[in-house]
């Protein structure tokens, strides 16, 4: 097997320029030619978008649930029932009184509900969600989809400057000049999904900043450009064990990678890098993932407007 081209960045800069920061970038693509690309994000993008992003703390969040629930009761009490917020061994817990056990039992399905709300809107509100691999271990990690789709309208100056680059306005070429740039930036360890509950993780903006990001920064950065170039094209997230891929819904061609989920069919990608991987190849590491069937798949589906044909 011929070892692929390894991706490398030639430059790397950024400049202050009024309410935003232009960056500069030029890398060798997947035929040794080079590229070029310069493109500005806004300070807002940068610094504010996702400032609440952090790893998840499981007694934080708890606590902020429960100031959620308590508001939500004091809003509109219970009829007949007396909610006690009790913590014990660092851990809270609700317990009910009253006279009438089923006043008393009411007010627990009450509670159950509004805790699933508040949880929701936590979990929504800081980019969270519940996540299972494939060995039917859970835990909680970054939104990858969300923080994709609120990074797009930061991007969007970047189509019409790539559809310049690429002088064929054709999906494989596009992908494969997106997955080119993104393979090339450095890379960082990715930590554990189930275990570090996204700690690590850049979101696209920031990535960009500090030059690096793991597979997971690096997937949603590659979703976010995709979508930014192709608003009607459908995707999807693929996990497996330390590593994350992204697969795009187009007519497969002889050789390529490909996965059906929900009756869609996916050309994997690579967008991690360092290795220069065309739109339809993967690390043999991920092939044998994808061969055993040891990933979690997300989908990534849009009602936008596609501007770009096939061939």
């Amino acid at each position: 097997m011929i070892s692929p081209l390894q991706a490398k960045q030639i430059s790397y800069a950024k400049q202050a320029q009024d309410r935003q920061y232009v960056f500069s970038y030029r890398w060798l693509d997947h035929q040794s030619q080079s590229q070029y690309i310069s493109f500005s994000l806004s300070k807002s993008a940068l610094f504010e978008r996702f400032r609440m992003l952090k790893s998840y703390k499981s007694e934080f969040a708890q606590k902020s649930i429960l100031r959620a629930i308590r508001k939500q009761l004091q809003q509109q009490p219970l009829k007949g029932a007396q909610v006690f917020f009790q913590q014990r061994n660092g851990k809270i817990s609700i317990e009910v009184k009253g006279l009438d056990e089923k006043d008393v039992a009411l007010a627990y399905q009450k509670i159950k509900v509004l805790e699933q709300q508040a949880t929701d809107k936590y979990f929504k509100n800081n980019y969270y969600q519940l996540f299972t691999n494939h060995d039917e271990q859970t835990g909680v990690k970054v939104n990858h989809i969300d923080v994709a789709n609120n990074s797009v309208a930061d991007f969007k100056s970047l189509k019409n400057i790539i559809l310049a680059k690429v002088s064929i306005k054709n999906i494989r070429k596009v992908s494969n000049y997106v997955l080119g740039f993104v393979q090339s930036i450095p890379y960082s360890t990715l930590e554990s999904r189930i275990s570090s509950s996204g700690a690590g993780f850049n979101p696209p903006a920031k990535l960009i900043w500090e030059n690096q990001g793991d597979c997971d920064s690096k997937m949603a950065l590659t979703a976010t450009l995709l979508r930014a170039l192709m608003p009607r094209i459908d995707m999807a997230m693929f996990y497996i064990e330390q590593h994350a891929f992204i697969g795009i819904a187009i007519p497969v061609q002889a050789g390529e990678m490909m996965v059906e989920h929900q009756g869609v069919k996916y050309v994997l990608a690579e967008p991690t890098g360092p290795a220069l991987y065309p739109l339809g190849t993967l690390a043999p590491e991920s092939e044998l993932a994808i061969n055993q069937g040891r990933y979690v798949v997300e989908a990534y589906h849009s009602d936008g407007s596609i501007e770009i044909p096939n061939e």
